[in-house]
């Protein structure tokens, strides 16, 4: 069987949570760098990163890796290369997008123009064509990242994001993304049996990842890839890796967790959401104001996302809420409370000192995840 390298992006921060994805996959890391981790898989792998990855954004198959400092240093390597290797007769290979940090190259137009050039020189030499190459069949998109005056070519693999996951077909105003609510439960102890709340749940994405890592559903389930329309590509492993993810759907696991909001159209899109990825057997959304929220279990989880306050105009409304955030979950002693935001001054706001604090990026916003710890509960007999 082949071996492949493949290269997994992701938000600034979500490294250690993708990499710990990655090795229990059974994938051994090369490199990990700021946003993206580079790894070797045989051919199944390509479809098993898909389907089970949470937190990268794509799986990139990495082709070459050369320095070029000038356009023409671009041109030669890219043409270098055997893309009727990667890239068969009649496929379409679009340029989709280029990427330079501190390098001498930084026209990313000019980048993906040279670079789709290149390839189209070494298949017209691989399939002895003279004229325009023919593009009518199935899409294997081409990345360029350069850095430092190295270039990495790679293929894309996934196709639309590995954060559309098929089941948020509608959504709140300010959403999480569904790779980085499932870094933010990694992050947590939370497993299924025990209380976790969203008081201000919004589209219910927080919820319906933990409902779905709860369960061991694959995120990429309920979605296709780009790559399984590959003729490079056998069929079968797809169909294999899709058979054996949900043969590995834990059916017997029973739990219940809690979502409120403030809006109640929010709670029937998060119901929605939730039916359409088939986890809202374990979910219960219900209208309720975060700062009236009160439990008679003495231990849980609060994980949410609140508003930041990213406009002038909402400051004074989220420093209020802040601060009456902080004196009603301070009520619930022994509870553990993550709340994710930019907003720079929200310790001060809230009253109290995280246990911990995590860099993360929600897009290109950059946010902090504040963690309070309490107690463990008791071991039961």
């Amino acid at each position: 069987m082949k071996n492949y390298t493949l290269i997994s992006p992701c938000f600034f921060g979500m490294e250690k949570m993708l990499a710990r994805e990655i090795k229990e996959l059974g994938f051994e890391i090369i490199k990990t760098e700021d946003g993206r981790i580079t790894y070797k898989t045989d051919e199944d792998g390509i479809a098993k990163a898909n389907m089970w990855l949470r937190c990268a954004e794509r799986v990139h198959l990495k082709i070459a890796e050369f320095e070029a400092k000038s356009f023409n240093d671009l041109f030669e390597g890219t043409k270098r290369i055997n893309w009727a290797q990667y890239i068969p007769y009649g496929a379409q290979f679009p340029v989709s997008k280029a990427s330079s940090i501190k390098s001498k190259l930084y026209s990313t137009p000019d980048i993906q123009s040279i670079v789709k050039k290149a390839v189209v020189e070494s298949l017209k030499k691989s399939y002895l064509e003279d004229g325009l190459i023919k593009e009518d069949k199935e899409k294997y998109p081409i990345y360029v990242f350069i850095h430092k005056d190295k270039v990495t070519l790679s293929i894309d693999t996934t196709g639309d994001a590995l954060h559309k996951r098929g089941y948020r077909e509608k959504a709140n105003k300010a959403p999480i993304r569904e790779t980085l609510a499932a870094g933010i439960m990694y992050l947590t102890p939370w497993r299924p049996g025990r209380t976790l709340v969203d008081p201000m749940c919004g589209s219910g994405t927080l919820l319906i990842e933990a409902a779905m890592m709860g369960i061991n559903m694959a995120p990429g389930l309920n979605r296709n890839f780009i790559s399984e329309n590959w003729r490079t590509m056998d069929k079968k492993i797809w169909w294999d890796i899709r058979k054996e993810a949900y043969d590995k759907i834990d059916e017997d696991v029973e739990f219940k967790i809690y979502g409120y909001d403030i809006d109640e159209e929010a709670i029937e899109i998060a119901k929605e959401n939730a039916e359409i990825a088939g986890v809202d057997q374990y979910i219960e959304f219900n209208a309720g104001n975060a700062l009236e929220f009160k439990s008679d279990e003495e231990y849980g989880f609060i994980v949410t996302n609140p508003p930041y306050g990213e406009r002038l105009e909402d400051k004074e409304s989220v420093q209020s809420l802040y601060k009456n955030l902080g004196y009603t979950f301070r009520e619930l002693n022994n509870w553990s409370y993550y709340l994710i935001t930019s907003y720079e001054e929200f310790e001060e706001e809230f009253g109290k000192e995280a246990d911990k604090r995590r860099k993360l990026y929600n897009g290109m916003l950059k946010t902090n995840l504040y963690q309070y710890i309490g107690p463990r509960p008791p071991k039961k007999n």
